[in-house]
């Protein structure tokens, strides 16, 4: 029997903001609840109930869009391969490795940009993205990028945990940042672009005094992680920058080899930020973060492509496949025939394709380490 109301007191039940509370979090429950299917099996007793990502073009899923920088790609024909044909923001053909990381999950199927302007409440309880297309560890990389800044992103996710906290309450909130994943993945673009493209850095710095700066910049901001209550911290490392397209055509010569100098500051710069991390975990023993290596598994795939099922491992899908990325990548520009022959969608970004290989395993290889 359903308790009866007096039809007087029905319109105050349903204009009231209790009602409407109620409401929300009854939606929140039901997304929560009826999640996708997990493809990932975790270890036992361990509870994921959301993801976060902090990070840069790799990550971003449209926090870059209302902003008025060259790191914006909310245009054909990024997008193509996204449910739709939608160009979201996303640098890439389809989905990226945030939409994957929760998939795998089984959390839901893509990880909402914060800025979203059309983002529900009820995403919140899940996780969101913060990354930002041109961010890095170093300030002046953002700057250069116009991109949300580290400490931005940070200023993002203080807004965020004030807004669970209102829709949710302290402990629940508290429960939800203990227990999430938290992704980083930066470094390629402080390496790439600032220290070796712009020269900026470089007339500052040798290469080693710059990944000290770079890596004190990283455990910094885990610190400020933590302190607002992350624990799972996820840490990807700098991928092989020195093999994708555009670095190849403009410092690789005349056939466009990998820039071996570009991939030994990314192991140089890795090796640091592992044993900066170690000693994180030393001076934060309940943390549970975990040094992730993405560098290994993607120049496999670079390197060794048709292994994988591509013919093409030097030059992206879009134009020339050579420079083009971001604005450069637009509806003028033709694209190759299938991209999934493609290990590049663009000068810089991997297609969906090499993002689905590559995030499976990782989180498989490293999920054990988060309990």
């Amino acid at each position: 029997m359903f308790p009866s109301y007096s039809f007087s007191l029905l319109p105050y039940l349903f204009s009231s903001s209790i009602f409407t509370t109620f409401l929300l979090r009854l939606t929140i429950f039901l997304v929560v609840f009826f999640k996708t299917n997990a493809v990932l099996k975790l270890p036992p007793n361990t509870n994921i109930p959301a993801v976060f990502v902090f990070g840069d073009s790799i990550m971003d899923t449209g926090n870059n869009n209302n902003m008025t920088t060259p790191s914006r790609c909310n245009y054909p024909p990024y997008g193509k391969d996204f449910k739709g044909g939608i160009p979201t923001g996303r640098f890439s053909n389809g989905k990226v490795p945030s939409d994957f990381v929760v998939e795998e999950l089984g959390i839901k199927e893509y990880l909402p940009a914060y800025l979203d302007p059309n983002l529900q409440p009820s995403e919140l309880a899940t996780g969101v993205n913060f990354a930002s297309g041109g961010a890095g560890y170093d300030p002046l990389t953002a700057k250069l990028e116009v991109a949300i800044s580290m400490s931005g992103q940070l200023d993002l996710f203080k807004d965020y945990i004030v807004r669970l906290k209102g829709l949710f309450g302290e402990d629940r909130a508290n429960f939800i940042l203990a227990n999430s994943l938290f992704l980083v993945v930066l470094g390629s673009n402080d390496i790439s672009n600032t220290y070796y493209l712009s020269h900026l850095r470089q007339a500052q710095y040798d290469f080693p005094t710059y990944s000290d700066l770079l890596v004190n910049s990283a455990l910094n901001f885990y610190q400020e992680m933590y302190q607002l209550g992350a624990r799972r911290i996820g840490v990807f490392n700098a991928p092989p920058m020195g093999c994708v397209p555009f670095q190849r055509t403009m410092a690789g010569g005349i056939i466009r080899t990998c820039v071996q100098e570009y991939n030994d500051a990314a192991v140089f710069f890795n090796n640091k930020l592992s044993i900066g991390i170690d000693t994180f975990k030393q001076n934060f023993p309940s943390s549970r973060i975990v040094y992730m290596d993405v560098y290994s598994p993607l120049l496999d795939i670079i390197v060794n492509n048709q292994k994988y099922g591509y013919e093409v491992g030097d030059r992206g899908c879009c134009g020339t496949g050579t420079l083009e990325v971001t604005y450069l990548c637009n509806h003028l520009q033709p694209t190759c025939p299938n991209d999934l022959d493609y290990v590049f969608w663009d000068s810089f970004h991997p297609t969906e394709s090499v993002y689905r290989k590559l995030v499976a395993p990782i989180l498989q290889k490293y999920m054990h380490q988060f309990q």
